[in-house]
């Protein structure tokens, strides 16, 4: 159990950064589905990452790590010490040490630039050390890429990070459950990442299930 600041437990701990990719309705629906499944979330978000909230999703973050965490608990509906927001240079923040990582940690969605500097094993920032200790502690880590087309570096960057145990999954929903709206694929990308945290969801009916309607 992991124990949050307003003296509660919490099952698990997810770090999610949401960088400058575009795509970032991806990022705030996993929050959503993470914070309604009983999950602390530790948020990192990168300058890029709250440009994009702005252009995309029409939401102005505070840059101050304490506003933006109450902006984000407010906005997604988060009890008390579920969310935590750290400032993307705060190196005291829990996920910058291996001798208190989170289970696990999702970047979504991911630029080329954060997949280059996590696969050179550089960290310019919080969000770069976050991942890095993820890998070392053999933590699951997830990069939701949103680029197109790929070039060879970034085949090779995913490549070396894929050996390393990353989870290379890029944005590309899929279309077999006749999806009618963009909130039905982001759900779909959503869903998968939600499998491979095993954070219990029911956005989407798996392959082979009947669907929802039938008898």
């Amino acid at each position: 159990m992991s124990e949050s600041p307003a003296g509660g437990n919490w099952p698990r701990t997810i770090a999610v950064a949401l960088t400058g990719a575009s795509g970032i309705q991806y990022g705030l629906r996993l929050l959503q589905c993470l914070l309604e499944a009983g999950v602390r979330v530790y948020l990192l978000l990168s300058q890029a990452g709250q440009v994009v909230l702005k252009m995309e999703a029409g939401l102005e973050v505070p840059s101050r790590p304490a506003e933006a965490e109450r902006f984000f608990s407010a906005h997604l509906g988060a009890a008390p010490g579920q969310l935590r927001v750290f400032g993307r240079q705060q190196w005291t923040a829990p996920v910058a040490s291996g001798s208190h990582p989170p289970d696990a940690m999702v970047i979504c969605p991911c630029t080329t630039g954060t997949l280059a500097r996590i696969a050179a094993g550089l960290s310019q920032d919080l969000i770069d050390r976050a991942a890095d200790v993820a890998l070392k502690e053999r933590r699951p880590l997830i990069l939701v890429l949103r680029e197109t087309p790929l070039t060879v570096i970034h085949l090779e960057n995913m490549l070396r990070l894929a050996r390393a145990g990353a989870v290379i999954m890029p944005a590309n929903p899929g279309f077999y459950c006749h999806p009618q709206s963009v909130a039905e694929l982001v759900d779909f990308m959503v869903a998968r990442v939600l499998d491979h945290l095993q954070v219990p969801q029911a956005l989407m009916p798996r392959w082979g299930d009947p669907p929802p309607d039938s008898d």
